[in-house]
């Protein structure tokens, strides 16, 4: 059981969330080491805004560089035909659904947004 890992599964697409909530909390829990892992899980309509949206895909790419984790999901993007834009913004897509599982079955702290 790892108690210093937070994975926030991201899907709400609301921009201003993502901003003030999301990425305020995951970028400041890294920085002001919260936490020794931090996991954002890009789900559902949040995987068109990343594509979509520079001001977004930008800020989650420098979180990656700041040793956030982003993941996004690949039946998501490929549902919403922005898997190759995600792919090429230098994120991982996979399938999601088992990691979550595992990351719950493990008792890791998964917050939803």
């Amino acid at each position: 059981m790892n108690q210093d890992k937070l994975a926030i599964l991201w899907t709400n697409a609301d921009p201003i969330t993502a901003e003030l909530m999301v990425f305020l909390y995951a970028e400041n829990a890294v920085l002001r080491g919260w936490w020794n892992e931090v996991e954002i899980i890009v789900w559902g309509a949040t995987a068109k805004l990343v594509a979509e949206n520079k001001k977004i895909s930008s800020k989650l790419q420098s979180m990656q560089d700041n040793g956030v984790t982003v993941n996004c999901c690949l039946a998501c993007a490929n549902e919403l035909g922005v898997a190759d834009d995600l792919s090429a913004l230098g994120f991982e897509l996979s399938l999601m659904g088992e990691p979550l599982t595992e990351l719950i079955k493990r008792d890791i702290k998964v917050l939803s947004i």
